[in-house]
């Protein structure tokens, strides 16, 4: 299976179960992996046919930007169902960092995989 990746994709988002974090944004931190065929794309070298990144991205950031969740599992899962609904991938690897979160650590955080058949019809 090829990867098509994005790293280090910065959000400004509110997140967070205490009272002072759903007041002002925090930085977060996303990784992503997706597990896809590219042999068309490379095939026919035009982006229609591949994983658009800039286009993951986006839908990344209107996804945060969107939300205001307590916490990064509820995040993280969304992000992962608008990804397997708009693109055809078979396998997603989704990281998110909240750097600072924690007096003294550099960063914590959540890390899910998921694979197309997670979302099966009566999983919705």
């Amino acid at each position: 299976m090829d990867k098509v990746f994005i790293r280090g994709l910065e959000l400004e988002v509110i997140i967070g179960v205490y009272d002072w974090e759903r007041h002002r944004k925090r930085p977060l931190v996303v990784n992503v992996e997706m597990g896809v065929d590219t042999r068309d794309a490379a095939a026919s070298d035009h982006v229609r046919d591949a994983v658009d990144y800039a286009a993951v991205s986006d839908d990344i950031r209107a996804v945060a930007d969107a939300m205001r969740p307590a916490l990064l599992e509820t995040l993280a899962e969304k992000m992962s169902r608008t990804l397997f609904d708009k693109y055809p991938i078979s396998t997603l690897r989704l990281e998110i960092d909240k750097p600072g979160a924690v007096g003294g650590v550099k960063s914590v955080g959540i890390e899910i995989d998921r694979r197309r058949e997670d979302y099966a019809v009566c999983g919705r």
